[in-house]
């Protein structure tokens, strides 16, 4: 019982987020995804992201990245981890210095 509780508030909060997007301008965005996150599937951050660049009205950035082999708690190799952690900090530190140039 507790589990089908837990699923139908989690696609509830989806279904929100979704309806909250309205025409305006949105900050810059990193979303990131795990292919094999049993919480939160990899078409939900897909879907999120796809309706804010229709709706958004700024040229701001919004990038998706979704990693392959990855689940909820990000990679479990701490390598791997560490060059997500290092990618997402290239993009606070591309935002704050304004260069604007392509991350990756």
């Amino acid at each position: 019982m507790f589990l089908l509780l837990f699923v139908v508030v989690v696609r509830s909060v989806v279904a929100c987020v979704l309806i909250l997007i309205s025409e305006q301008a949105y900050p810059s965005l990193l979303i990131t995804a795990g292919l094999n996150d049993p919480r939160v599937a990899y078409w939900e951050p897909m879907k999120w992201i796809n309706k804010l660049r229709e709706f958004k009205t700024d040229s701001n950035l919004l990038l998706l990245e979704i990693d392959t082999s990855s689940g909820h708690f990000s990679a479990s190799d701490r390598y791997k981890e560490l060059k997500h952690q290092a990618f997402a900090m290239s993009f606070v530190i591309n935002q704050i210095t304004g260069e604007g140039g392509v991350i990756g």
